[in-house]
């Protein structure tokens, strides 16, 4: 996580959770048209009014501390069936899943895999992909997000 997104995360997460929902993570996109981008959580389900509270709440916040100079856009959503994973923690949720996973640099000559989580030890995690175990630091993961299970059997 960048500096920014980690200066950003510390000042919003408190105002998210203080409203009832858990804070999953936030992107921040830097450039022309920037984005900031937080991801809301309940066990209720987010709806559009959920998403719409945090955003009031959230723009104040912005408003009066503006850590963010220029222009962005704020969007708040829930992490949906496509969770993007942000925390060692959430890594931990999903053992079993399968993910999609960008690194920052190859390992074993892979940058981009679709694995399965298989466990997380400290700050590494363990990868499964085509029966092969990728040791990866949590450091080294770019974005990652679990792939949908869509059994349609059922």
């Amino acid at each position: 996580m960048s500096r920014k997104a980690e200066q950003l995360h510390s000042l919003l997460a408190p105002t998210v959770e203080g409203l009832g929902y858990e804070f999953w993570g936030l992107e921040y996109i830097q450039g022309r048209g920037a984005v900031l981008r937080l991801y809301i959580d309940s066990d209720n389900g987010i709806t559009v009014d959920d998403c719409a509270a945090v955003s009031h709440q959230v723009s104040g916040v912005l408003d009066v501390e503006d850590p963010i100079s220029g222009e962005y856009t704020l969007e708040v959503s829930s992490p949906g069936m496509e969770r993007p994973l942000f925390t060692l923690e959430q890594w931990q949720r999903y053992i079993g899943e399968q993910a999609q996973v960008r690194l920052l640099a190859p390992i074993k000559n892979r940058r981009k895999v679709t694995a399965v989580i298989t466990a997380v030890n400290g700050d590494t995690l363990s990868l499964t992909v085509d029966g092969e175990v990728l040791e990866v630091p949590f450091t080294q993961v770019d974005r990652a997000h679990i792939v949908p299970d869509f059994d349609l059997k059922g």
